[in-house]
Order: structure tokens, then sequence, then C-alpha cells
């Protein structure tokens, strides 16, 4: 498994590639739901590029940037047993520069829910993923759905911009009693872990319940009692491409909850 630390290597180690590359971005702190991108890239390409980046433009100031779990080695270890062909860990000082060109998210879909809540956090992301798309230049990308807004700007940039790239989205991943696999979950006490379950299961009942209803108010009232969390930022219901809406539409609606946990902030979804 080769180890590019710096754009340039990474470029010329793409040239030496032939047939397709599968291309997983992460933060790392490597977690099941990493592995199984990983594996769903290996088995829809000849070759498999992670990258690993703690991107601080998508930080915003007191949130965890510095305490954002780090374990490289540990990281090199998940990715050499997946079978994974390179990692690409660059460092802030190789990635931008003093006076960048920006990119911005859009002036709607940009800044409601996540990009209301962390207003400027989609810029960076999207400025990230657009240098890692040009350095790896992969046929495919993976990201999970458990960052659905995420996802949908990521697309809306591929087809803006003209990328000659597939974004393959991949089902959330959880534990066996429901909770969504998050790098932030190691921030969880054991009480606030088991509060974290109420998320879950409040998106679960909601699925159950939009078989037999339409109407969210319902719904959320429902999600209502059931949140133990100790601060809820948003319950919201929009179809796939971020439209809010105003009924249930199976086949075309998201469910997403934004909440802490004591101080960890911990987001989900369903699809509908």
């Amino acid at each position: 498994m080769k180890i590019l630390k710096s754009p340039k290597e990474a470029h010329e180690y793409r040239k030496t590639l032939n047939g397709s590359v599968g291309f997983v971005p992460t933060m790392g702190a490597l977690h099941e739901g990493h592995l199984t991108l990983i594996k769903r890239a290996k088995s829809e390409n000849e070759n498999v590029i992670v990258s690993i980046f703690v991107n601080p433009t998508q930080f915003l100031p007191g949130e965890d940037l510095d305490k954002y779990p780090r374990r490289l080695e540990a990281d090199f270890e998940i990715c050499k047993r997946a079978g994974v062909d390179a990692v690409f860990t660059p460092n802030a000082e190789n990635m931008y520069s003093e006076d960048e060109i920006l990119i911005k998210a859009p002036k709607i879909k940009g800044y409601i829910l996540e990009g209301f809540f962390r207003p400027g956090h989609f810029d960076g992301v999207l400025q990230v993923v657009n240098k890692l798309f040009n350095i790896i230049k992969p046929t495919r990308a993976y990201f999970g759905k458990k960052d659905a807004q995420q996802l949908y700007l990521i697309n809306q940039m591929v087809k803006n911009f003209f990328f000659d790239i597939k974004i393959v989205p991949v089902d959330t991943v959880r534990e066996k009693d429901g909770l969504a696999l998050s790098s932030r979950n190691v921030y969880l006490s054991p009480e606030e872990r088991k509060r974290a379950l109420s998320i879950s299961k409040a998106l679960k009942r909601a699925a159950k319940l939009s078989t037999v209803t339409d109407n969210i108010d319902e719904i959320k009232k429902e999600m209502m009692n059931i949140l133990d969390v100790d601060k809820l930022q948003y319950i919201a219901f929009v179809d796939r491409n971020f439209n809010y809406i105003n009924k249930i539409k199976h086949g075309d609606t998201i469910i997403l909850i934004a909440a802490y946990i004591g101080t960890t902030r911990l987001i989900d979804n369903i699809w509908i």
C-alpha cells in the first residue's frame, strides 16, 4: 500500500494507474462505515485510493478541529487490511495557499439545515472535495448517506463543474442497537450514548408512521416524544433535492435530525 503525502506525489501515482479508480475521501478515525465505503469501492473498481485529511476549512470557530480524533497509524492498518492501494494524507500547508480562489456553496441549499447552523461549513467541504477530485481524478467517489446534504451538494458541484466522476451514495452503517456510526461517537459517555439512541429510534418510528400517514406534523410530534436530547437543532422533511415538503412522498423523502447530546453534536437521517 502506497502512502502519498503531497498533491504532487498523488498526481504522479495517479499517472501510473490503469483501469478505474474508486475514491473514498475521509477525515480519518476510520470505522465500519468507512470500511463499507472502501469495500464498495473495491467491488466496483480496479484501484482504490483513500484520503485522510482533517480539513480545517470546514470547521467553524469553536468547533472540534483541535480535538477531532486522529489515529493515522491505526487508519493505515485498517486500509492495508481492506486492500486499499494507496492512502493520500496531505496537510493544510500543501493543500491550501494564503490567497485562495474560493468555492462557495449555493446561496439557498448551502445555507439551510446544516448550512444554517454551520454557516460556511459547506464552502469548506466543497473547496476540499474539489481539490481532492482534481488531484485523484477518480472514476467513482463514495460518500455515506448519513451526510445527506453534503452528498446532495457534492452531486450538484459535480454537475455544475462538469466533473467526469460518478458519485456513489452508500447507506448509513449502524451499530446493532441502531446508533449511526460516526467518528464523533467517541465523545459520548455511556449515559449519553444510551440517550443518543433516541435519535435513530425517532427516525425509525417516523418511517413506520409514514406507511399509515403522510401528515408531517403528526409524525414530527411523535418523534419529539421519543427524542431524549439536550438541544434539538432541527427535525426536517425534504425531498431528494433538498426542497422542504409538506407531505411524505415515498421514494422521494428524507427525514433529518441534528441534535446535541451533552456537548456532542450528532446528525442522522432516514431515506423513505
